[in-house]
């Protein structure tokens, strides 16, 4: 995605938008105030724990079952890295990795595990000199995959090329792949899988149901709210730019498959 996750963080934009109305409340006018005290309303609602959330639980209730996944069961385990805390000192630099990415390898090595003949991918590139799926592959190892059975593709740096390296490893992934990824973020990799030629199936690394309920602290912003809403919103921005990008695909993946029409003589 195209936009980075701290930009979606609500707590900036709550901060920026108190100081200019405090320092230009006279000079505005009277609907420009108004405007700003909503929209400081709605940036505020949205780093309590209750809006959080529901606006979580929204977007993990989209995540199909790992029930829903038809026959034939898929052969094949791809674990997409969630990005790492600082740049890895060196391939076994475990600590710099995000616990995203922790908590997604360790569900693809726990999925692999009921399935140990499949092909265990693990795909994620870095800005530094180590790729994360790197690391991942090394810890991988460490907790009991065979180097025959993990593969890497470490050179994608977001989810969309994430899809396409993959689609272009060799030899080829099998269509139907087990899609192993943070709930919030399934539904984004789904579509991107899809759009690249595969049949993924659903398995979230934690759980779909998160945290409800509706008491008093709830309506008190919390670092933790800021931080589901931040993500939340992340994914509901990347959500509609690969819409884009599917249906951009799809448009170019039929023309090239429409043959020229013959020039008549």
């Amino acid at each position: 995605m195209t936009v980075a996750v701290f930009a979606t963080c609500p707590l900036p934009y709550a901060i920026a938008g108190a100081v200019g109305l405090a320092m230009f409340w006279r000079r505005l006018p009277r609907g420009a105030r108004i405007a700003g005290v909503v929209v400081e309303v709605a940036l505020v609602v949205l780093m309590m724990p209750w809006s959080a959330n529901a606006l979580s639980a929204w977007l993990r209730s989209r995540v199909p079952p790992a029930s829903a996944c038809t026959a034939p069961a898929p052969d094949a385990i791809v674990v997409l890295g969630g990005g790492a805390e600082r740049r890895p000192r060196s391939s076994d630099d475990y600590a710099a990795l995000h616990l995203a990415s922790l908590r997604r390898l360790f569900a693809g090595v726990a999925l692999w595990r009921h399935m140990p003949d499949a092909r265990l991918v693990i795909a994620g590139g870095s800005r530094g000199h180590i790729p994360e799926a790197v690391l991942l592959a090394n810890l991988a190892g460490q907790m009991g995959v065979p180097t025959k059975a993990i593969e890497i593709e470490g050179r994608s740096r977001n989810t969309w090329e994430n899809a396409r390296n993959v689609a272009m490893l060799s030899p080829p992934v099998p269509q139907r792949i087990w899609l192993v990824t943070s709930p919030m973020h399934l539904p984004r990799a789904l579509g991107a899988f899809r759009a690249w030629g595969f049949q993924p199936c659903a398995w979230p690394a934690g759980p779909i149901k998160g945290a409800s309920g509706l008491e008093p602290g709830f309506v008190i912003p919390t670092g933790d709210s800021v931080q589901k809403t931040t993500v939340a919103l992340h994914e509901l921005l990347g959500g509609m730019e690969y819409a884009w990008l599917e249906w951009r695909h799809a448009r170019r993946s039929t023309r090239e498959r429409t043959p020229a029409h013959p020039q008549t003589p």
